[in-house]
């Protein structure tokens, strides 16, 4: 769908340039001297570089829009991480690139949502929040829980993260599986 240089917003996807794009920031400008433009700040999909552009308001872009498909992760086979379509039963095969940092939170059967453009994956969404079971943790320092500190400790995953000095070795908890960092002690209803 062709859109306007003045209708480019932030999260639009533009096909630009024979790449896809994602918008990070935009500023209208409107100079003394000349007509009026849309500074646009944008990364590239796949690469990840940016670029900045200018887009008068008589220009127009390709915006896209990106299908969300339900996929459950099924296992890593050693090379390439293995998803299937939760209508169709079919399965892909994701490298570990692909998949970014987030692949060591992918807990077998988990429903992960892939942007797809064209019929091929674009992007790998995790759910927020991933519950995890505390393999090693050390233990509490006399006098630690004063403040609010907190101490090391392994997951089942091998994952290293920060928690609260009362959390110990065989609890669950709830991991942030965006920047990896401890959200709450897991309360099994």
């Amino acid at each position: 769908m062709k859109i306007s240089g003045n209708e480019i917003r932030v999260g639009n996807i533009l096909d630009y340039q024979g790449k896809l794009w994602t918008v990070t920031k935009t500023q209208h400008t409107q100079p003394g001297k000349g007509g009026a433009y849309m500074q646009v700040e944008m990364k590239s999909i796949a690469e990840g570089t940016k670029l900045n552009e200018r887009f008068r308001s008589a220009e127009t872009v390709e915006r896209v829009y990106l299908d969300e498909v339900a996929f459950q992760y099924l296992y890593d086979d050693g090379e390439n991480l293995v998803f299937m379509d939760q209508q169709t039963f079919e399965q892909i095969y994701l490298s570990k690139d692909f998949v970014g940092a987030s692949a060591v939170f992918l807990i077998d059967n988990m429903v992960v949502n892939l942007s797809m453009y064209e019929g091929k994956p674009i992007a790998v969404q995790l759910p927020d929040h991933v519950v995890l079971e505390i393999m090693e943790a050390d233990a509490v320092v006399k006098g630690q829980t004063a403040s609010s500190s907190y101490k090391p400790a392994v997951l089942t995953n091998g994952v290293r993260i920060m928690v609260p000095p009362h959390i110990s070795t065989g609890m669950k908890v709830v991991v942030n599986t965006i920047d990896g960092t401890y959200v709450e002690r897991y309360k099994e209803v």
